[in-house]
């Protein structure tokens, strides 16, 4: 049986609140992407897509949405398994030869750079992350989803299969009017110290991660 997908239009009642700027090549050490640059038009918050092959509407895509985390994702931390999810889900786009990640500039779960270095040494002295950003005045989570799901949309995908253990970026997704056909749990391996990180993560947050 084929899929049947609710027909979508940019000219639909629902206003666009995000636009594409720019784009070029970006060959990695994964593979050859697009790298395509989005500007909030509600906000001063910008977004970058990595695009890989040609992106068909009708065709179940995988894609991930990945918050910012510098310290995972540019410094490796071990603190958290970000940086290793985002590696996982570009080698997952690259075997597959199709795929998108919208990359959210969100730091720290939405509190920024500085203080999320706060947060850490919060749990340095035995907070869980939750605890660590509570403590800080701040929500567990501030992040939101919903222009990157638009994102998703504007990249022409109806059909996803998403790479995320994170419950709210599932249904941001599906609210947006993208259909979630499976998803897709990324392996990456584990570290001791950030098995308490996913514990809390699982236990506190409801993500779907497995826990040994």
């Amino acid at each position: 049986m084929g899929l049947r997908l609710i027909p979508f239009s940019n000219t639909n009642t629902a206003q666009k609140t995000v636009v594409r700027v720019a784009e070029a090549r970006l060959p990695t050490e994964t593979g050859e992407f697009r790298i395509i640059g989005f500007r909030s038009l509600t906000s001063a918050e910008e977004f970058v897509a990595l695009v890989r092959g040609e992106l068909r509407p009708n065709r179940p895509t995988l894609v991930r949405i990945h918050s910012q985390c510098m310290t995972g994702d540019v410094f490796g931390s071990l603190k958290c398994d970000c940086g290793r999810q985002l590696e996982a889900a570009m080698k997952l786009i690259e075997q597959e030869g199709h795929g998108a990640i919208v990359y959210q500039q969100q730091e720290g779960r939405g509190i920024g750079i500085i203080n999320k270095i706060r947060a850490y040494a919060l749990q340095d002295e035995g907070a869980d992350t939750i605890e660590a950003n509570e403590r800080l005045g701040f929500a567990a989570d501030m992040r939101s989803y919903e222009q990157c799901a638009e994102i998703l949309l504007e990249l022409g995908l109806r059909a996803v299969r998403v790479m995320s253990d994170n419950p709210a970026k599932i249904r941001a997704i599906r609210h947006a009017g993208l259909h979630v056909i499976e998803r897709v749990p990324l392996a990456v391996e584990t570290h001791e110290f950030f098995a308490g990180y996913l514990k809390t993560k699982k236990e506190k947050m409801g993500h779907l991660v497995s826990v040994a």
